[in-house]
């Protein structure tokens, strides 16, 4: 009987049993405890407890791209160069996946799991994976078609185009299974559970890690396929997480359950209304640090391959965030749907102070030491020269990357995502806009470049900070 109906029942009805028996116990189960504790435990810990697998896991997520990026720096700088050019992109998929779609099934579902919508919290599921389809075919035919020219307008020249080239053919192969695998752990953080999709990337990396080398330059029977190899390993491992993480969501031991459901509108459009503008502030953040990249193109290789090993770092950052920023999109989203609209204010605010002393402690190192990082990847001195002068700019700027970031997620749960695509649209005309004007206009070289794009994230994190003080931010949803 459930807690409804006994509701319902007389008070005669109920003192009958008992007298003859114990009065029948109601056990709260894993997700019901989940999400009591979003809603009345204290932020901080929560937040932090929250955060933690996916943060953890992500650090070591982060050291495959590093040990990547160290093993390809073996191959020469054209191939260092060839993976500036693509990195970009993967990225832009990575974000869009994990942070711009993904954000609008995290959204959705934690606002659905926070209004006891069981039923719509599964069908997201469902709605996730017919996205993750669509989105990935076009990724994979957008770079088969169109990569080439693109790196070649991003300055990619000889063996640096063709390294390009062979890397992204690999890599974007296995676009479905990546996109797959992100929407669905996208779902399972918005409804608290962290554990599986931080247990299944932790499992990758530590395979990654020593497959990557063994394709890139082989070993016994195995070919060596170059800078091929990296993408490789990277579909391999995707492809084996899609089809467990298949598996889990339709068994039900997530506490969601994945189904075949009637595609509904409703739930399309509750998912895109966070995820479309949430997927153009990824296309924004990318697309900035690709035109810069273009920009840099103009100062040769060398540069170019400085650029790219130190921007690495920015990206780096995201990651790091990017644990805390799911986090503290499922606590607001959970507490808007339970209609706590102050305690969710209060979890954007503090949330954003933790991504700010995070990521700004890190840049503040890496501005003193720039070269504990450059020389990981390069010792060749304009190499490292270029990436020096760009980190010593930029780097002490990550604090107001890290609040901006965290800030946008914690928008994003109350189901809205329009103001920090403003705030994008501000950082790209400041830092791709005025870099090029000031590198075609006035001739300036890296370090003129630098102070732009850490101008863009100054002022990124300032519209931030106005979005989070405007009380439309945190009106309330009608109830359906």
């Amino acid at each position: 009987m459930s807690v409804e109906d006994v509701a319902a029942q007389p008070l005669s009805a109920l003192e009958a049993p008992a007298r003859s028996a114990a009065p029948p116990r109601i056990v709260a189960t894993t997700a019901d405890q989940r999400r009591a504790a979003l809603l009345t435990a204290p932020i901080l810990p929560t937040l932090l407890k929250l955060a933690a697998p996916t943060v953890t896991v992500l650090v070591a997520q982060t050291a495959v791209n590093i040990a990547e990026a160290y093993y390809v720096g073996y191959l020469g700088t054209d191939a260092l160069a060839g993976a500036a050019l693509v990195f970009p992109i993967f990225m832009l998929m990575t974000m869009m996946s994990n942070g711009g779609f993904g954000s609008g099934v995290a959204s959705s579902v934690a606002r659905a799991v926070g209004a006891g919508r069981r039923d719509d919290a599964d069908a997201a599921l469902f709605h996730a994976v017919v996205l993750a389809i669509i989105a990935g075919g076009v990724f994979t035919l957008g770079v088969h078609f169109g990569g080439p020219a693109l790196f070649r307008t991003l300055g990619g020249r000889d063996g640096a185009l063709d390294a390009a080239v062979t890397y992204s053919s690999y890599l974007f192969a296995g676009a479905i299974p990546v996109w797959i695998v992100n929407l669905q752990a996208a779902a399972l953080r918005g409804s608290g559970n962290v554990k599986v999709p931080a247990l299944v990337t932790l499992i990758g990396a530590i395979v990654t890690i020593p497959v990557s080398p063994l394709l890139i330059f082989g070993f016994g029977p195995v070919p060596s396929l170059g800078i091929g190899g990296a993408g490789i390993a990277f579909g391999l491992y995707y492809g084996a997480v899609m089809l467990f993480l298949l598996r889990y969501m339709s068994s039900g031991s997530s506490g969601l359950r994945l189904h075949v459901v009637p595609l509904r509108t409703k739930i399309f459009g509750d998912m895109l209304k966070v995820g479309i503008p949430t997927a153009l502030n990824a296309v924004l953040t990318n697309l900035t640090v690709i035109l810069v990249t273009g920009a840099v193109g103009l100062f040769g290789t060398s540069a170019l391959a400085g650029y790219g090993i130190a921007s690495r770092l920015d990206y780096i950052m995201i990651p790091l965030l990017f644990g805390l920023s799911t986090a503290t999109l499922t606590m607001v989203g959970v507490n808007m749907g339970a209609g706590q609209i102050a305690r969710a204010q209060r979890i954007g605010w503090v949330s954003g102070a933790a991504g700010m002393i995070m990521t700004g402690s890190i840049g503040l190192i890496v501005a003193i030491v720039p070269t504990a990082w450059l020389h990981l990847f390069s010792h060749d001195a304009g190499v490292v020269g270029e990436g020096m002068i760009y980190l010593r700019i930029v780097a002490p700027a990550y604090a107001a990357l890290g609040f901006g970031f965290v800030v946008s997620f914690a928008v994003q749960g109350t189901g809205r995502a329009l103001g920090p695509l403003a705030g994008s649209v501000v950082r790209i005309l400041i830092a791709a806009g005025g870099g090029w004007i000031a590198v075609a206009s006035f001739g300036v070289g890296m370090a003129g470049l630098a102070i732009m794009v850490t101008l863009s994230l100054v002022a990124y994190a300032a519209i931030c900070v106005w979005i989070m003080l405007s009380p439309s931010t945190w009106r309330a949803e009608p109830r359906a």
